[in-house]
């Protein structure tokens, strides 16, 4: 790979996951770590060693030992990470309207802050916020909600199928970043990775790079591209390299046999709690075919943006929220991958995300913001 940006390397980590609240359901998979563990920083692609994997302690639910065996892999490993459930986590608005008729919105979170006009999928239902809320049920706090008719009639509104089960919204991505400059910014990026399969998943996720002012909209999406980038080598990894099982069983996501939970997609989603949690937010049975990752395009992209506008991993917002929020750059990486690069970690590591995300800004011609490092 000649990214133009020397001394990278993917690698791998781990992060250990508390809970994800997704649809409204509690998964809970053990306690969060202060850090989250993992590896990341310079590594010998052609060294295959296992790392060290997690490992079960009584009464402590799942530990994640960051390990100092290199792991070559297509970027930097398992995401996942914690849903917040205080109330830091934003939706960030009102979600984008489909091509015809209202505007659909994600599945609900709870813990997730919505802003008034925000619209959410819950238990099958369409639900409108009336006033901001700290992610209160539909349902219940009825106050706060107003069930919502969303429809998607129209040129472009059906799903690919297996990209998730909602009603799509707008693309806010295809507003800053067409095909031909999405070539540009990856000359050579799998063919896997389609341009068109990330505006589908974008759809799915209609407040991303959709909320806030013009600026806040192209740093996120620099943003969201510049972590992606650092993770699979410039869209050049599909799969990590080490294809190592990654199965820490729970009753409430236990191991499909005969299949592996390694890091998959943009994002690298790895290890079968991660693969549960967003499969359960996509609707998809992500946990029984984790290799659907690495098929279908869309659902690779998904899962990236399931990570990006849901999970705050090991930092205090979820990678959205700390760009539309003004948090900066480097909180998306301290939420990808905590200690491992921020505050003294990995300077490299640090150094290429923030190489990667000047850049993009500077295609789209934004300015870089505050907080640029971790």
């Amino acid at each position: 790979m000649d990214s133009g940006f020397a001394g990278y390397h993917p690698c791998i980590r781990m992060k250990s996951t508390a809970k994800s609240l997704v649809l409204g359901l509690a998964l809970v998979f053990g306690p969060a770590l202060g850090c989250g563990g993992g590896l990341d920083g310079p590594r010998d692609l052609t060294d295959n060693t296992a790392g060290t994997a997690p490992t079960s302690t009584a009464g402590s639910g799942m530990t994640s030992t960051a390990g100092s065996s290199p792991l070559g892999s297509a970027g930097s490993g398992s995401l996942g990470g914690t849903s917040s459930s205080a109330g830091t986590n934003s939706a960030g608005g009102a979600a984008g309207s489909t091509s015809s008729g209202k505007p659909c919105g994600p599945a609900w979170m709870a813990g997730t802050t919505y802003a008034e006009g925000s619209i959410v999928l819950f238990e099958g239902s369409y639900y409108v916020a009336e006033f901001e809320n700290p992610g209160y049920d539909p349902v219940i706090s009825t106050y706060f909600w107003e069930p919502y008719t969303c429809t998607t009639a129209g040129a472009g509104g059906s799903s690919s199928g297996l990209g998730g089960t909602g009603p799509l919204g707008d693309s806010g991505f295809d507003d800053f970043v067409t095909e031909a400059l999405f070539n540009e910014m990856f000359p050579d990026r799998k063919a896997f990775y389609t341009y068109q399969g990330l505006v589908e998943a974008t759809r799915h996720y209609p407040a991303f790079a959709a909320t806030g002012s013009t600026d806040q909209r192209k740093r996120e999406v620099a943003a969201f591209l510049a972590n992606v980038s650092r993770e699979t080598g410039e869209l050049v990894y599909i799969d990590q390299i080490q294809k190592d099982v990654l199965c820490q069983p729970s009753a409430a996501c236990p191991c499909e046999p005969g299949k592996s939970y390694y890091g998959r997609g943009p994002i690298q989603i790895s290890w079968n709690y991660n693969y549960c949690s967003a499969g359960a937010a996509l609707g998809i049975d992500l946990r029984a075919r984790p290799e659907l990752v690495s098929q279908d395009a869309t659902i690779a992209w998904e899962t990236g943006l399931w990570f990006w506008m849901t999970q705050s991993g090991a930092g205090n917002h979820t990678p959205h929220d700390a760009i539309v929020g003004d948090h900066g750059f480097g909180e998306t990486i301290r939420s990808i991958n905590g200690d491992v690069e921020c505050n003294g970690g990995s300077s490299e590591g640090v150094t290429s995300r923030v190489n990667f995300y000047q850049r993009f800004c500077q295609i789209l011609g934004v300015p870089f913001g505050e907080n640029l490092s971790c």
